[in-house]
């Protein structure tokens, strides 16, 4: 391991969040924001409770994982494609740097910033509604697990595109309506029985509700199948992701 390496390109990463900080953090704090001014305000006050819990904080864990979705694959999937788009990825490639080092350093940046911008939206909620964390180690590890996951999912879409346009196509079309599609702002016992089914099949249901039972121990789903499906997709990145590096796939031509 070299961890100078891993520690230049994290910092050079870290380096790029924070010279487009308005991109970077202050965006996606105030569309969360406009959330919870919508649907907390307008629709909370037509529905009460859901699960006991005040609707305007029932929908903070899904808020806060929409856009830690959202911004893991970004953040990794642009961090990786610069490089291939300027040329620069075969000076990375070519220098006595490890697959597994390129890996923790982009994925550790993505991750890092995604984590930071989960915090501040999550101080954030906690202006609009009253909000209660029973379970804050498990908060904290659904966090770093979702995000490192999706930042190594990120990474993959990144080495696949071979456009701007392929870049946002995953994110835009299909993980965010599968964030809106996972139970973000509703529980799934809402729905009727054909949909409720179908949504089980969401693999997004199982982060959000993870997530929701750190902060209030109830879920759609159990704790533990929803840290297992996490953990499983987790595992399937690294697999891919060690198959790309082993076989070069769109990056030695």
């Amino acid at each position: 391991m070299n961890p100078r390496a891993v520690w230049a390109i994290y910092k050079m990463e870290m380096a790029r969040a924070f010279r487009t900080v308005l991109q970077s953090i202050v965006s996606p704090v105030i569309s969360t924001s406009l959330y919870f001014v919508v649907f907390g305000s307008a629709i909370g006050s037509r529905i009460t409770e859901i699960d006991g819990i005040s609707y305007g904080a029932f929908i903070v864990p899904g808020l806060i994982m929409l856009s830690l979705l959202t911004q893991s694959i970004s953040n990794a999937s642009f961090a990786i494609y610069f490089p291939k788009f300027v040329g620069s990825i075969y000076e990375l490639l070519s220098a006595p740097v490890s697959y597994l080092e390129i890996i923790i350093a982009y994925v550790g940046g993505a991750a890092t910033k995604s984590i930071i911008l989960g915090l501040i939206i999550l101080g954030t909620a906690s202006l609009f509604v009253p909000l209660t964390i029973e379970h804050p180690f498990w908060m904290l590890s659904f966090l770093v697990l979702t995000a490192v996951t999706f930042s190594l999912f990120g990474f993959i879409i990144g080495i696949w595109a071979k456009s701007f346009e392929q870049l946002q196509l995953v994110p835009l079309l299909i993980i965010t309506p599968l964030t809106f599609l996972g139970g973000s702002f509703y529980s799934i016992d809402m729905l009727p029985g054909t949909w409720r089914t179908v949504t089980l099949f969401n693999p997004v249901l199982y982060l959000v509700s993870g997530f929701r039972w750190s902060f209030y121990g109830k879920s759609d789903v159990s704790i533990g199948i929803s840290l297992g499906m996490t953990v499983v997709f987790l595992l399937i990145c690294i697999a891919i992701v060690a198959w790309i590096f082993r076989t070069g796939y769109r990056l030695r031509n």
